[in-house]
């Protein structure tokens, strides 16, 4: 249980997080580089919506693309990786570590975008599940998922991982000509262990049927775990 009173005497801030490849049973994120370019643009032009909540894209052809790449892989905030699904062998998404700031011990996930071929995927999930264990196991005490709140399916996935509701920050940027409302969700290392189980639990290949259905879902397993579910959710909006 939270204490915001806890006192921290052994507290450190832990280094920052590391560039190493990170690997699962059906995924695997390498840092972002221009390697993977002409991949990951094949692969994000079957459908323009999902540049619709970034700061940029989409992106006219290869070379723009890659170009942007160029911008920003080799950072160390935001960290970008790129991720392939190991069932495919595709590259197919990108996600970072941002906002990186050990002396809080927080750290947020961000500048997430799969391309179709990776929505809804045992992959995705993992790569979000091994970000999520990086962080923690870092020793970071809390990680960040914001979003337009506008963005259902964002708040969405952020529940179904585990991340707790905070509230929304209003008129929090201006994106793409338009404002954003900011929606905050955040998983704390108290919760880590829970949560690491409720990913090893899904991921688990017998928690699927011989068509791939899943037989128990990730959010009936994380339900129990988060401090506050979203409002906007619950009323179905």
């Amino acid at each position: 249980m939270h204490d915001p009173n806890q006192a921290l005497p052994d507290w450190a801030p832990p280094p920052r997080p590391s560039r190493a490849p990170m690997t699962g049973r059906y995924v695997r994120l390498d840092p972002l580089s221009t390697a993977h370019a002409a991949d990951l643009h094949r692969a994000n032009a079957e459908s323009d919506a999902i540049w619709e909540y970034l700061p940029y894209g989409p992106f006219p052809d290869a070379a723009a693309y890659r170009a942007w790449v160029e911008t920003v892989a080799g950072r160390d905030d935001p960290l970008f990786f790129a991720i392939r699904n190991l069932e495919t062998g595709r590259w197919c998404g990108v996600a970072s570590c941002l906002r990186i700031t050990p002396e809080a011990g927080t750290i947020e996930v961000g500048h997430i975008n799969f391309a179709p071929a990776l929505q809804r995927t045992r992959a995705a999930t993992e790569a979000m599940s091994l970000m999520m264990a990086r962080a923690f196991e870092t020793g970071y005490r809390r990680y960040e998922w914001k979003c337009n709140a506008r963005n259902l399916g964002s708040r969405r996935a952020a529940q179904r991982l585990g991340f707790s509701y905070e509230g929304v920050f209003r008129q929090a940027a201006v994106i793409k000509g338009r404002n954003r409302d900011t929606a905050w969700f955040a998983a704390i290392d108290a919760e880590w262990p829970r949560l690491r189980a409720a990913f090893e639990a899904w991921l688990d290949p017998a928690n699927f049927d011989g068509a791939g259905r899943q037989r128990t879902p990730l959010s009936d397993l994380t339900a129990p775990i988060l401090a506050a579910r979203d409002p906007a959710l619950q009323a179905g909006a």
